[in-house]
């Protein structure tokens, strides 16, 4: 009788994939970005760019170099999280990676009025 050996668990497996590999962690965190626009799926999008912040360095350190308290950080990429825009930027620079902007669809141009662009604020 093959005696069989012990698996390791899916997340200590994904936490390695990814420390590894920088390319893959890249467009790992493409696809978890894009589930946040999806409320079904903004759990999973979360807990994707958490186990990315496990990757590099680990909560802790990442929620230290990104400001904010280990706890905020475990809560805000939680299935049920609502990071604000600046948690996620500067969860982005503590891992070295940053947010960035693609074209969805060719969108028409709204027309402009006095007062419209941000400069203007």
């Amino acid at each position: 009788m093959r005696k069989l050996k012990a698996g390791i668990p899916y997340h200590t497996w994904e936490i390695e994939q990814l420390r590894s590999d920088r390319e893959l962690t890249v467009e790992y965190l493409k696809v978890a970005l894009e589930c946040l626009e999806n409320p079904e799926e903004r759990g999973g999008g979360l807990l994707a760019l958490r186990a990315v912040a496990e990757a590099y360095g680990g909560l802790g350190a990442v929620a230290a170099q990104a400001g904010i308290s280990r706890e905020s950080l475990y809560r805000a990429l939680s299935p049920k999280g609502n990071p604000t825009l600046k948690t996620l930027v500067a969860v982005l620079k503590a891992v070295g990676l940053r947010l960035t902007v693609t074209e969805e669809h060719q969108a028409q141009p709204a027309r402009e009025r006095p007062g419209d662009d941000c400069a203007a604020a």
